[in-house]
């Protein structure tokens, strides 16, 4: 009976360890100026991750003073958490356009969606982090049901960390007041005037998919990518 080499054996199962490591901390961690998502941002900075926040600036369907707002939540989680986080901004709004123009109206929010995922994985894939955060909490919006959050993400081949997803929005609203970003999510800003009176709440992957092809997926997340500011 041949035997085996212990030492070598001990080896291989070294490196295959050290190949399942995380190749970092980094996260993604779509942002915006309401109270979800800087308060889980907030929760991954404070377990140590480095946190790359993500802002899609849907201007001329939103105002200046929402991207404002982002920015101080930004400033105030600086403050908070005493990390050196940079705020990366993509605009959205040309995207926005080419949804409402060529696409089914109803499900103009999870075309977005998608498009803001695939916009986040390759802006994570770029800067070697490993998965991507949402301030997402199950059924609170229409976009938010558990369809809708399966088809959004369908596709998306790293981790999304959803540290509200079970929380309801008073539990939530209570940790965006213990951090200090309350006041600032409530400030007046204009909420996105190109979401349609009746969103989809139960959308369906195929009809999505059909949907996409009207417009140039690939493209719009180049040319949004190319586009990007950093605060």
């Amino acid at each position: 009976m041949k035997r085996i080499n212990n030492k070598k054996s001990n080896k291989i199962k070294s490196n295959k360890l050290k190949s399942n490591k995380p190749k970092s901390n980094r996260l993604i961690s779509l942002i915006s100026s309401g109270i979800d998502s800087p308060v889980a941002t907030y929760l991954m900075l404070q377990r140590g991750a480095s946190v790359m926040p993500l802002y899609f600036n849907n201007w001329p369907f939103t105002d200046e003073n929402t991207k404002e707002k982002v920015i101080t939540l930004m400033e105030r989680l600086r403050k908070l958490t005493k990390a050196e986080v940079k705020l990366y901004i993509i605009p959205n709004g040309e995207n926005q356009r080419l949804f409402a123009r060529n696409c089914d109206h109803h499900i103009g929010c999870i075309l977005c969606r998608r498009m803001m995922f695939r916009i986040a994985e390759k802006i994570a894939i770029q800067n070697q982090a490993i998965g991507l955060v949402t301030g997402e909490s199950l059924g609170q919006v229409a976009s938010q049901t558990l369809q809708n959050i399966y088809v959004e993400t369908s596709g998306i081949s790293i981790p999304i960390i959803r540290p509200l997803i079970g929380l309801d929005k008073i539990e939530i609203e209570n940790i965006a007041r213990r951090i200090g970003t309350y006041e600032i999510s409530i400030r007046p800003g204009l909420c996105c005037t190109i979401v349609p009176k009746k969103p989809s709440t139960n959308a369906f992957l195929e009809r999505i998919l059909r949907e996409e092809e009207k417009v140039d997926m690939t493209s719009m997340v180049e040319k949004s990518i190319a586009k990007v500011e950093i605060i």
